[in-house]
């Protein structure tokens, strides 16, 4: 049934952040209620799709919850939320808390509703600093980070963004922590209370734990970075016929790597005989070995080098990590029967626990597919039901044909 059996979840984000993370919560076996325009959360609209408003990002982060579509700007829909908040455990939403205001939807006031609920918040910036009202997303945090930065001194010198929601996702899971972590404040003291995890810091955190160097001492011994992240050749290799993802490291290793290949010059050599030799000159430790791999097939520095244990995996394309074999051992990417969508490719749990394990039963719902549900469930009889659909204020859910 999952570790989080029993606690219910308001999800009032779109987008990738807050989605993200209300489905690890969801994985986990919290019961998450999505509730969404009447228009639905974009994150619909993007990429291929058999039917509108079911694409692959929307399917791959919001499994494990249930669909309810709510015009909030209308009076009804507001006082339909805050029936469901009453009794919700936490509410998550990542819109500016200015946004929330203007819905009167702030923690002073769903608080009073609800001493007990974890009313967590992912936005941009924190509120008590110049950029609390402005709009952030992950490209902006990635560059506002250092790390577009970063990727220009270890590239062609270029700022560029990892091509990845990196943000979205990093921040999502701090805020799993943070809601857990106000959870377990909650059980040992009987309140609920608001907790904000803001993208900025929660990035700069992230980035500069590796980068800070220097710069965290006053005065500062250089000017930061971590050397062997940021050296030009760490990368995958290129081979003789393809890429080999490697890292040499300790000391052992490197003996391992020495005798496997029959480098015995590289022990007389200090700047490959001890680790801080290759700390001081990474950038030259890196090009010896991009070289040394040209001179074999990625097939033969594989077996070479699982044979010495020395670190290597291969460098996978998008197709072919799906037929990795660790991950087809441990069914990683399970092809799954959607009720609407026919078979899908799914993604596990990836943490597992002995006694409850995480188990998503629930695939990715369509628009308004568990309004009338979680409305009864509320306590709205099916008079009321009907008048918030006649109203606009709520959409039936759609047939199978929709």
């Amino acid at each position: 049934m999952g570790p989080l059996q029993g606690i219910k979840v308001i999800d009032m984000t779109t987008v990738l952040m807050g989605p993200y993370a209300t489905q690890m919560l969801g994985d986990y076996g919290a019961d998450v209620i999505k509730v969404e325009t009447l228009a639905g959360d974009v994150m619909r609209q993007i990429g291929p799709a058999r039917h509108p408003g079911m694409g692959p990002v929307f399917l791959n982060t919001n499994r494990s919850k249930r669909s309810i579509a709510l015009d909030l700007k209308k009076p009804a829909g507001r006082d339909a939320v805050l029936r469901l908040i009453e009794s919700a455990d936490v509410l998550i939403y990542n819109v500016r808390p200015q946004a929330m205001a203007r819905l009167r939807l702030g923690y002073d006031v769903v608080s009073k509703l609800n001493p007990r609920l974890i009313y967590a918040g992912v936005f941009g910036f924190g509120q008590d600093g110049p950029y609390a009202a402005k709009p952030a997303y992950d490209d902006l945090i990635q560059g506002a980070s250092g790390l577009a930065h970063l990727m220009a001194i270890g590239g062609d010198g270029t700022p560029r963004y990892v091509p990845n929601a990196l943000v979205d996702r990093i921040v999502g899971t701090h805020a799993v922590g943070a809601i857990l972590a106000s959870l377990v404040h909650r059980e040992r003291s009987g309140r609920g209370q608001r907790v904000d995890i803001p993208m900025l810091e929660t990035m700069s955190g992230f980035v500069m734990g590796d980068h800070m160097g220097g710069l965290t001492y006053e005065p500062p011994l250089d000017k930061g970075g971590y050397a062997r992240h940021l050296s030009p050749d760490r990368r995958p290799y290129r081979t003789a016929d393809g890429y080999i993802c490697v890292i040499v490291y300790n000391d052992k290793q490197w003996e391992n790597f020495i005798k496997a290949t029959g480098r015995d010059d590289m022990r007389a050599d200090p700047k490959f005989a001890t680790f801080a030799g290759r700390a001081e000159n990474i950038d030259v430790v890196y090009a010896e070995l991009a070289r040394m791999m040209l001179e074999r097939t990625t097939a033969e520095w594989t077996d070479l080098l699982d044979k010495a244990d020395i670190p290597t995996l291969p460098m996978h394309d998008l197709e072919s990590i799906l037929t990795d074999p660790h991950l087809a051992a441990t069914n990683f990417f399970p092809v799954v029967d959607h009720p609407t969508e026919g078979k899908i490719r799914s993604m596990r749990v990836s943490a597992a626990w002995s006694d409850t394990p995480a188990k998503p039963e629930r695939l990715a719902p369509r628009l308004g597919e568990h309004s009338d549900e979680i409305l009864r469930e509320a306590g709205f009889s099916a008079d009321e039901i009907a008048a918030l659909v006649k109203d606009g204020v709520t959409r039936p859910a759609p047939s199978r044909q929709d």
